[in-house]
């Protein structure tokens, strides 16, 4: 399985922005063909998603993070990324 057959779903973060990368390199390359180069960017903006996502549940994650009286993180909150915020 190559990485552009890779669910999306099954990639962590590192691996779905290279695979994002790969995208818009072959894109910027100009070499591609019409349809294929739909179905890239089709590919590419669900990997763009799929990044977006992770990166906002980590920035809630962070946003967590209990400060004490003296201003300095003193814990973590547990995060339910399934529950709207």
């Amino acid at each position: 399985m190559t990485e552009q057959d890779t669910p999306i779903a099954d990639m962590n973060f590192e691996e779905a922005l290279r695979a994002l990368e790969s995208v818009v390199r072959r894109l910027e390359s100009g070499d591609v063909p019409l349809d294929e180069s739909i179905d890239l960017y089709e590919r590419g903006e669900a990997l763009r998603k799929a990044c977006q996502a992770r990166l906002d549940a980590a920035q809630a994650r962070i946003e967590k993070i209990v400060q004490g009286v003296d201003g300095k993180p003193a814990g973590t909150e547990p995060f339910d990324a399934g529950s709207p915020a």
